[in-house]
């Protein structure tokens, strides 16, 4: 039997979050992408389309296509950037925020189940490699 590489198990565990975030937000009908763009929105605030694009490292023109379709559901809002008349800002409507944290709270649930199966030591060892991964 071939040992599976820590590699290997990081990415298997990293697939099976992936897969229940997207099960998480079907009930919103709201993509991965748009709940990246909806997520930065609620922590940061309204911001520039540009800055949104590097916020969630995605090309300017991905960036247009996901705050499209969140403003074609009513979730965001482009607005004249009052210190740049050139510019835009992207902000969240109410229901944009709404059901921002309606996603995020199911996700923290389903997170919350993923991790039951570890006792309390082995959550805070995790927690703490990971960050240490993440240079945090």
């Amino acid at each position: 039997m071939e040992t599976e590489s820590l590699h290997e198990a990081f990415w298997a565990v990293s697939r099976r979050m992936r897969e229940h975030a997207k099960r998480e937000m079907e009930p919103w009908g709201i993509a991965p992408s748009q709940f990246r763009a909806l997520s930065a929105l609620m922590t940061d605030g309204e911001m520039r389309l540009s800055t949104l694009a590097e916020r969630l490292r995605i090309a300017a023109r991905s960036a247009t296509e996901v705050v499209d379709d969140l403003e074609r559901r009513g979730l965001a809002e482009r607005r004249p950037d009052p210190a740049d008349r050139r510019a835009t800002l992207v902000a969240l409507t109410e229901q944009g925020r709404t059901t921002g944290a309606e996603i995020r709270a199911a996700r923290s649930a389903a997170g919350e189940r993923l991790f039951a199966t570890l006792d309390e030591s082995d959550r805070a060892a995790l927690a703490r490699i990971l960050r240490r991964l993440a240079g945090r």
